[in-house]
């Protein structure tokens, strides 16, 4: 394992524990540092709010100088969002800049909830539907707020 990508990997997410930021959060696997497991709060005030969204993140080991690969285990209906939940976002692929963090792709990616590309989806339809039906388009989103219990959230995948 390149020893470079795997002290890039600890300091993101040093940085995201340090910052205690609560729109997102990411942790890696037990086993593999490589793999991480992400959560992103849909954004307040919008049709993804109360949402709760569970990706992994897997890294290469020319991260960060390649971009990781993200995907969705939550099922969402989205424009840049392909149906297995690989994510189409210009910063992870043809945009990549070593730059970018652990910390600004999850941004991106909350940004791009409410604020999808539609001249480029990953989803034709759903993009048809976002730009010609808006109504419909909040109905086939449908966030479902998480579940309490004990006044503890739960939060389902």
């Amino acid at each position: 394992m390149s020893t470079f990508a795997r002290r890039r990997i600890i300091q993101d997410l040093n940085k995201i524990n340090k910052e205690k930021n609560k729109s997102f959060e990411a942790s890696p696997f037990a086993d593999n540092i490589m793999y991480c497991h992400a959560i992103i709060r849909g954004p307040d005030d919008t049709i993804w709010e109360c949402g709760i969204f569970h990706l992994i993140i897997h890294f290469s080991e020319e991260y960060p100088v390649s971009p990781p690969k993200l995907r969705f285990l939550s099922k969402i209906y989205h424009p840049n969002i392909y149906s297995d939940g690989n994510i189409c976002l210009d910063i992870l692929q043809n945009q990549w800049s070593p730059i970018y963090d652990i910390t600004s792709i999850l941004t991106s990616i909350q940004s791009l909830l409410n604020d999808p590309n539609t001249s480029s989806p990953a989803n034709p339809e759903a993009a048809r539907i976002f730009i010609n039906n808006r109504n419909l388009y909040n109905k086939r989103v449908l966030v479902r707020k998480p579940k309490r219990k004990n006044n503890k959230l739960m939060f389902f995948i």
